[in-house]
Parts: structure tokens; sequence; C-alpha cells
């Protein structure tokens, strides 16, 4: 394998495994935008009609209603092991823990400013979300808990979640996620006609106000193209992780976590900066070894060679410095230190401390959201949590008359500075009103 410097990072590096695909564009393609567009329209058309001809074109399914039933939900979770229940269970209280501890840490307040102004802030959620939970070769049914548990958790009244049947089956498990994470309304439903369907709404769907959930390459242009009409959590595209690593890591454990998410798709990046040329050398031999017999090897194998990399550098501070300029969604620390990267990096979607700690926590059981930014998108936000799901609105209320004329005449020459007479009127009236004095636009007086 050949050795090459990096040239296009401020920082140096051997490049010991370079990506085949250097393409940065992964977005939609203009055949998905094309088709979403149609599809999209199609339901806002003909609402119902529309989207059970599309269900039945891609999932071979189109009952007379998608929505489950009560008596429904209660055969699917007879049908499902306690075990996986006991699961699904542990890990929502989990997942519903973090989003109360991050609902606990936004507060509304009211300030007196001056006598009788009165500014506050409240925190209101949003009314109806809409929530879609993947099947395709992976029913992600750990999307259910990040979801639905954490709009809940927020005070959503009224969320409702759409799956689609995998292979013309109910996903048994994934369902029963939606069921306990709190889903008001649980459809049997996938695509661009579950996200159109959600946000324009049909003769019987509700729209939403907001849009929240992975999908892939058409769901996510749904969400694009929706937006604005709705809003959505995050614009999210393929699984990335990086590993940042120094000479104490344990090869064999830093190529199984970069397999761990190279096998969520073919265009999936797994990324490794370490300051050991041995661990690096190591990883990707070991890596080299694993994909063999590894049961998703032909997502994995095709994402390692297309988008895997390897960087080796002089120090770690350059390490964290690269990881930065990479500003991906997962971000493992596998260092003898692992908190010092707490302080020494800025983008990512979400660190993993240290070698007790994977990704796959993240993704499944641990409780924070594993809905988060991709492709650069973790240098100006950060993933799903509770004030997603949350308006922070503010009020004022001005009560002193004195209060409100020393404001009124601030308005008139700060408006008029800025040619809006119409606002500068607006605050004359209360200094006219409340100190007596008279407006020079008018001969109204008002009685004292």
């Amino acid at each position: 394998m050949t050795v090459e410097t990096a040239t296009t990072s401020f920082v140096a590096s051997q490049l010991l495994k370079a990506p085949a695909e250097t393409s940065a564009n992964r977005g939609s393609t203009p055949d998905v935008r094309a088709t979403v567009e149609n599809v999209i329209n199609d339901v806002r058309t003909r609402g119902d009609e529309a989207v059970r001809e599309y269900s039945k074109k891609f999932d071979n399914y189109a009952p007379e209603s998608f929505l489950l039933t009560a008596e429904q939900l209660s055969e699917i979770m007879a049908r499902v092991p306690q075990q996986v229940i006991d699961d699904i269970t542990f890990v929502q209280q989990q997942v519903r823990f973090m989003a109360q501890k991050q609902l606990e840490s936004l507060t509304d307040f009211e300030i007196e400013t001056m006598p009788g102004v009165l500014l506050g802030q409240k925190n209101v959620p949003i009314q109806a979300v809409g929530a879609y939970i993947p099947g395709g070769k992976y029913p992600l049914l750990a999307s259910a808990h990040m979801t639905i548990i954490t709009a809940k958790v927020a005070g959503v009244a009224r969320v409702a979640a759409c799956t689609p049947l995998i292979k013309g089956e109910i996903p048994d498990a994934t369902v029963v996620a939606m069921h306990l994470a709190g889903a008001d309304e649980i459809y049997l439903l996938g695509g661009i006609q579950a996200i159109a369907a959600m946000a324009v709404g049909t003769e019987t769907i509700k729209p939403v106000n907001m849009l929240a959930g992975p999908g892939n390459a058409f769901v996510a242009e749904a969400k694009r193209q929706l937006f604005g009409e709705v809003g959505i959590d995050l614009f999210a595209g393929p699984t990335e992780v990086l590993i940042v690593a120094d000479e104490h890591a344990d090869a064999f454990i830093v190529a199984v976590d970069l397999l761990s998410q190279a096998e969520h798709g073919p265009d999936s990046p797994a990324v490794l900066i370490t300051t050991s040329e041995k661990l690096a050398r190591d990883v990707i031999e070991h890596i080299d070894t694993l994909l063999v017999d590894m049961p998703t090897r032909d997502y994995a194998a095709a994402a390692w060679q297309d988008w895997g990399a390897v960087h080796v550098v002089k120090n770690l501070d350059d390490a964290y410095a690269l990881a930065d300029e990479y500003a991906y969604e997962h971000v493992q620390i596998l260092t003898e230190n692992p908190r010092e990267a707490l302080e020494k990096m800025n983008f990512y979607g979400a660190l993993f401390l240290g070698e007790g700690t994977c990704v796959s926590y993240g993704d499944k059981v641990i409780g924070t959201n594993h809905v988060l930014p991709t492709r650069g998108a973790a240098r100006y936000t950060g993933g799903l949590w509770v004030g997603k799901f949350l308006r922070t609105v503010t009020y004022q209320e001005v009560t002193n008359t004195e209060s409100s004329a020393f404001f009124g005449e601030l308005c008139g020459r700060a408006a008029r500075v800025e040619r809006f007479e119409g606002h500068a009127r607006s605050g004359d009236v209360r200094a006219a009103k409340y100190r007596g004095t008279t407006l020079p636009w008018s001969t109204h007086t008002f009685e004292k």
C-alpha cells in the first residue's frame, strides 16, 4: 500500500489508506430530486389515493387504512418475545432520562429591565410531529426511541409515526418500540409517500408541524423539499465515523469499531487518525481480515474501499485539528487521556470517549440521541435533542406609563433614522398620551 502525504488538509499527515471516492457531493441526484418532487405533488393533489398507489408500487401494500388499530397493536405486542420487550423498555428508559435532563436545563424566565418593563421567554412544544422510522435492509427500531420519546418528553401533543413493511411483513419489534415510546398514531407506510402524507396531510392523515427521523436518499430529499412548509430535525446524510487513536489503543478494537459503522451503507465513511504508524498498519490488516466473513460485508467492504481513510499525524494536537476539519457525525477517542478531546475539539456530532465506549452504544442503547449532523453540518449544529421539539418564544409587557413614554420617544428617534415613519408614530402616541407631549404629525389629543 502506497504512502502519500495528504494535500487537501491544513494539517500534515501520512495517508496510509486513501478513499477511492474523492467526490464530496453525496447529495441527491437529479433523478432522486425529480422523483421526490413528483410524488409530493401527487400526494398533495390526490391525497390518500396517491399514497395508496405509491405504497402498492414500492411496498406491494395498499390497505384501506395504514393506521394500526389498538387490536392490531395488541396482536403485534403478543408476537414479540418478552426479552425483546424488556430490552426495548430498558433502552427507552435511558433515552427518556437523558431527554428529561435536557428539558430541565431549559428554563422559562421573566425579568424586569426597568420599572414596569417585563421581558420573558417561554419554551413551547411543537404541537404535532411526524416521526419516520426506516425499514429497508436494517429495521432501525432504535430510531423510534430517539424521535418519539424525545418529542413526547418535550411535550409534543401528537406524534404520528410511520414505518414501512419489510419484505412484505410487519416489523413487529419496530412497531412495539414505536408504541412503547408513546406514538399517538402508527402507520404502516414508508418512503416518500409517508413523508409527504405526514407533511401535507391527506383525507385520513392530519398534517404535522415538523418531521423527524432518518431515512434513505429519497426520504432525506423529501424532507429537504418540504422544509419550510414544515420543520425538520436535520438534513441527514450517510453515517460517518472517525476514530482518533494513539499508540495505547487496541488495533483490533479500532478495526472492529470502524467496520461497525461502515456497515450502515456503501457510502458511509470510516476514518482513522492516529499518532502511531504501527497502529495504523495493524488496523488496516485487521480490517482486511475481518471483512472476509463479515455478514454485512457487502456494505462495509464497499464503504471502506470507497470512503475509508487512515491518517498518521505527528501528535494528538494535530489529530484533533484534523478531526475538526472532517467535522464528522461520530468521533471516537481511543487515547490514554480521552477526555482531553472535550477541551481540544470543536466540531463533531457526538464524542465517544475511551475504550469502554463505542459508537454502537450511542446508536442503540446508552441513552444519547443517535440522530446527528453529517456532511460537515457539525460545524453549525448539534444533533436531535429535546430542544428541537420546542419553540423558544418571547413576550413583553410594559405596565409603567413613564417607562412606556421613555421607550416611545426612543422608538420615534430610532425608527426615523431608518425612515420607518409608521413605527415612529407608534412610539409617538405613547409618549404623547403618557407625558402629555403633542404629536407633530396629528392634531389628536389624549384625555388626561
